[in-house]
């Protein structure tokens, strides 16, 4: 501001020179127009020309200023005397005259009475119709490499299925997408790609508009020199084998990357517990077309296995932790068993959180390699479960039970399970003490003792059972080709059962003890839904039935299934299962040890042990043998399922199953797929229906049938 007075000022001093005078550019209405024949000023005043203003009332005029150039400027007034209002334009015309200017100069009409109303209706926010653009999409280059399919699915393009508010949004995706062809073209070696996107309108047809992403992949490059940094490693090729990378193979991002990911976890696995790689680099060179790529690797001190340690909550203490480990100390670390350990802790359901990791030790082993522990860090879960299962068969009703458990009432892994019973023929209640990995990982022992009634239509029973019970079992964490179980069981039955003898039913109470044994092997792909494979299960219980004297007989049973796929979708399965009872007559064994069939888990469509001999009452007798078959087609579409299956079966009264006299069941069941196992529903019917039979029975379970 200051500098512009300065100017002024030196400007009024100059003799001839008129300020008001000052114009560049075009006349204005109002004002004077400039000279069409310029001149320099000095040229243009007359010499006798007189100053608008005179130098002394001009410099009278300006205000004073400081000699301190830094100062602050002074306040501006206002002048005092009132600036004069402009005269009324004589003679001029009246406004409605003037003609459409009359309505600019006429005065604005108060706010109150301002018309607010919308010269268009607006656009409804839900009529998506009326601010939709229906746009194509057209892509060119990636196909001939491979990538259209994968571009596809990651296009915002597509992602916006053909719809757009405005031709913005559309460029918007369409620039999008450009880098997203250029990324996808360079991740196969294509680092000289370039793409281009074009929107052009397309009037003919429901899309108006389309959008081209035209993709151009350029040269491929290949790698060139392959290096790994890293020191020598036991075996000595263990990096080169993992890293398969060769010379002149495109520079793939996704195969680079997996081949680094199978050298990170081949070093773990192979004794080197604190192995890392590093970030690679690729040199380019342009004009050869290759890369040069150069991998570090710190691989760490070579481990062997050395002790347990804890931390944070007291669940399992060091010892028995060590029982779930698959690995003996001193052995080469191997990552593979820290993860096996990690899933056997998980699967105690004892913890909310739970980590293992190897720790340095220090310590050196004859052989130059180190001694790592390994840290369990626990963090205590809630050891109480309330669990609840509900059943029905035709036949057998309903069933319902419920069952409490606490995990760890005994340290460690001491459980107690209490459990209850309410069915349509059941009722009853158990208390069971389960110590899991017991000295052995997956092996369980456990004690029972429960209170039974029966209301069945082969008897009905009060019973008490006192049992104990070792096994080696399966999990879903390890599925073992071989399992066994052993025990002792100690059973008191009062039951009514039929004399054929006296020709009438009468009640009898039976001690027995048994020895059951268990030996399983499994060739399945699967524990809860195998699709391939065989499995063979062999019971035998050496037992003796004591109602006034002593009779030892012995309980046999062999079952065996198979599954074989026929598409990726359809798998065909079958069971044969017999069994036998040598050493007694049937009159002699109590009711419930007598073998029996139909039902859910037997032979589908007859009821709960409707086949086999009857008594003169009608009700089933049971038999000292019986063999049961069964085919099925499973069919799954996403997760359900549908089943048609034939089953046959029969009970007899010699010890030796007879093949004879076979009765068949046909059905079809539907299956719904979750992640702890299929649900069940089957509906079968007898075939050849006999008087008295079920005419549709209905089972609701989990699991397969078999």
């Amino acid at each position: 501001m200051r500098l512009v007075i300065l100017l002024l000022a030196s400007a009024a001093f100059v003799p001839g020179v008129a300020v008001a005078q000052i114009d560049s550019g075009a006349g204005k209405p109002g004002q004077g127009a400039p000279s069409r024949d310029p001149k320099p000023a000095e040229q243009t005043a007359p010499a006798d020309a007189k100053p608008i203003v005179p130098d002394e009332e001009f410099s009278e005029a300006l205000p004073q200023l400081s000699d301190d150039i830094d100062a602050p400027l002074e306040q501006m007034n206002p002048p005092v005397t009132p600036i004069a209002p402009v005269e009324a334009i004589e003679d001029a015309p009246p406004l409605d005259e003037v003609g459409a200017e009359a309505e600019i100069a006429a005065p604005l009409p108060p706010l109150a009475e301002f018309d607010t109303t919308p010269i268009a209706e607006p656009v409804a926010a839900n009529d998506a119709a009326a601010v939709e653009i229906r746009y194509a999409i057209r892509v060119t280059g990636l196909d001939e490499i491979g990538l259209e399919d994968q571009f596809r699915d990651l296009s915002a393009l597509e992602d916006g299925d053909g719809v757009a508010a405005n031709a913005a949004i559309i460029g918007a995706r369409a620039r999008e997408d450009e880098g997203l062809a250029v990324r996808l073209m360079k991740s196969l070696g294509y680092y000289d790609a370039t793409a281009i996107s074009t929107i052009e309108q397309t009037p003919q047809g429901d899309r108006p508009v389309t959008a081209t992403i035209a993709a151009v992949p350029g040269p491929l490059y290949t790698l060139g020199e392959i290096r790994v940094e890293a020191d020598p490693t036991v075996p000595p090729a263990l990096i080169a084998d993992n890293l398969k990378l060769r010379s002149g193979e495109p520079i793939d991002a996704v195969r680079v990357q997996a081949a680094e990911a199978a050298v990170s976890v081949a070093l773990p696995q192979n004794g080197y517990p604190f192995a890392e790689v590093g970030q690679r680099d690729i040199l380019l060179d342009e004009t050869t077309r290759t890369g040069d790529y150069t991998l570090p690797v710190a691989i760490g001190p070579r481990a062997r296995f050395g002790g347990i340690r804890t931390e944070g909550d007291s669940v399992l203490p060091p010892d028995h932790i060590g029982v779930l480990t698959r690995f003996n100390r001193a052995d080469l670390y191997d990552s593979r068993k820290v993860d096996d350990l990690r899933d056997a802790l998980i699967a105690t359901s004892l913890f909310s959180t739970v980590s293992v990791e190897p720790v340095k030790t220090g310590q050196t082993n004859p052989d130059g390699t180190e001694a790592v522990d390994l840290l369990v860090r626990q963090t205590k879960g809630p050891p109480r479960t309330l669990a609840g299962e509900v059943g029905f068969s035709t036949g057998q009703g309903f069933r319902a039970e419920v069952s409490w458990t606490h995990r760890n009432l005994f340290p460690p892994e001491g459980a107690l399970i209490a459990t209850g019973v309410l069915g349509t023929q059941e009722q009853g209640a158990s208390a069971t003490f389960r110590r899991s990995n017991a000295g052995r990982r997956d092996r369980t022992f456990q004690i029972i003792a429960s209170a039974l009634r029966s209301d069945v239509e082969a008897f009905t029973g009060l019973t008490g059972t006192l049992s104990a019970r070792v096994s080696y079992d399966s999990t879903p964490i390890w599925q073992k080709k071989l399992t066994y179980a052993y025990g002792v069981e100690l059973v008191g039955t009062s039951e009514d059962r039929y004399d054929f003898t006296r020709g009438l039913r009468e009640r009898g109470v039976y001690f027995i003890a048994a020895v059951p044994l268990f030996a399983g092997w499994d060739e399945s792909d699967n524990l809860l839904n195998p699709t391939r494979g065989w499995r063979l299960k062999l019971n035998l219980s050496p037992e003796t039935s004591v109602r006034g004297t002593a009779r030892p007989y012995a309980r046999a049973q062999v079952e065996g299934t198979i599954y074989q796929p026929v598409t990726d979708s359809i798998v065909l399965a079958g069971r044969a299962r017999f069994g036998t009872i040598q050493g007694i007559d049937r009159n002699e064994l109590a009711p419930s040890r007598r073998y029996y069939a139909g039902g859910g888990g037997s032979v589908r469509g007859f009821g709960y042990q409707e086949l086999g001999p009857r008594a003169p009452d009608g009700k089933p007798v049971g038999g000292r043998s019986f063999n049961e078959f069964a085919v099925e087609a499973r069919y799954r579409f996403g997760n359900f399922g549908i089943v048609p299956f034939l089953d046959a079966g029969q009970v007899y009264e010699e010890s030796l199953p007879q093949l004879s006299r076979i009765r068949f069941g046909a059905g079809i069941g539907g299956r719904f797929y979750t992640n702890f196992g299929p649900m069940r529903l089957d509906i079968a019917t007898p075939i050849a229906r006999k008087p008295g039979e079920s005419k549709v029975a209905l089972y609701i379970s989990i699991g397969q049938a078999f």
